[in-house]
């Protein structure tokens, strides 16, 4: 059993020695109607401008007619590793007068990424390293109403909650005191199981009892009410990002003020490669199994492209 255990953790020093030296992908949705904060508070979570502003639309500007899917990659480096982090942006969602099908544009685009994958996958040659352009995690915003769910956001994450992994935030969390935050957050709770609407991390995925526990704590703290700001300011001595009101600076990474902190080590660093694996082991696979069972099998596509891809 000893022999095994170090087998595998051996081969995942190895894999993990390999990730480090040569880097990996992660692509991050956000959606959500205009004035939430989206590319703000992503700024904020890679504490880098990795989501353009210009992504957004200003008052004076015309709102698009249709949903315009616009990512932006960056490069980020930290501790020796390069992550090649990719942002993708959804303005004019939930904007119209009628929203109806708007989810539309946003699930053609995450089943075109995996379309993509498969097409090099089946390559008789294929690369030795796969672009990979599939959304690992949709970060969906939520109106800080203090009510309830909007239908359009039960509908959204009831349709793409099979595709992809959903992980919902209530932005701007300031705008509402501690216990209105933590009785919407138990309403939005109670109305996804309602409408019968897995977020991430799924109840189903869960591998075993100490996972199911870990993962429990986590559910039972979403969605995430956070606050996002590019801005610094003084305090107690310390220079801290945050939003300055009325009353006082509301402190990003504090805590006590929001749980801006919580969302990012979540994404970031302790589920970050789960959100991957469960992207290509779950959700990947059961659009290649769809898709294989519709055309009778893939023919292979010769290619001459043997490349190693980039970052």
């Amino acid at each position: 059993v000893f022999v095994i255990f170090l087998r595998q953790n051996t081969k995942q020093f190895m894999m993990r020695k390999k990730t480090m030296k040569t880097g990996f992908d992660f692509n991050i949705m956000v959606v959500g109607h205009s004035g939430l904060g989206k590319s703000t508070l992503v700024n904020t979570l890679f504490k880098s401008q990795v989501s353009r502003k210009s992504t957004g639309w200003a008052r004076d500007e015309k709102i698009p007619k249709t949903i315009e899917i616009k990512s932006v990659s960056h490069v980020i480096e930290e501790g020796g590793v390069k992550m090649k982090l990719t942002v993708v942006d959804t303005p004019g969602f939930g904007d119209q007068i009628n929203n109806d099908n708007c989810w539309e544009p946003i699930s053609k685009f995450i089943n075109e990424q995996y379309e993509k994958f498969l097409k090099e996958e089946v390559n008789i040659t294929r690369k030795k390293r796969i672009p990979d352009t599939r959304v690992h995690c949709c970060l969906y915003f939520i109106s800080p109403t203090g009510h309830s769910l909007r239908q359009l956001d039960i509908e959204f994450m009831k349709r793409l909650s099979h595709s992809v992994n959903i992980i919902p935030v209530i932005a701007k969390a300031d705008t509402l005191t501690v216990e209105e935050r933590q009785e919407f957050k138990q309403r939005v709770r109670k109305e996804l199981e309602m409408s019968g609407i897995e977020f991430y991390p799924q109840k189903e995925f869960d591998e075993d009892m100490e996972d199911k526990s870990d993962n429990d704590k986590i559910r039972e703290a979403m969605p995430f009410a956070v606050v996002g700001s590019d801005k610094e300011y003084q305090v107690n001595g310390k220079r801290v990002l945050g939003r300055k009101t009325a009353w006082g600076i509301v402190e990003v990474e504090n805590p006590n003020h929001c749980e801006f902190a919580q969302l990012r080590d979540f994404l970031i660093r302790s589920h970050l490669q789960d959100l991957k694996e469960v992207t290509h082991n779950i959700h990947y696979e059961t659009y290649r199994a769809k898709r294989l069972n519709e055309n009778g099998g893939l023919h292979p596509i010769p290619s001459s492209d043997t490349q190693e891809s980039n970052l």
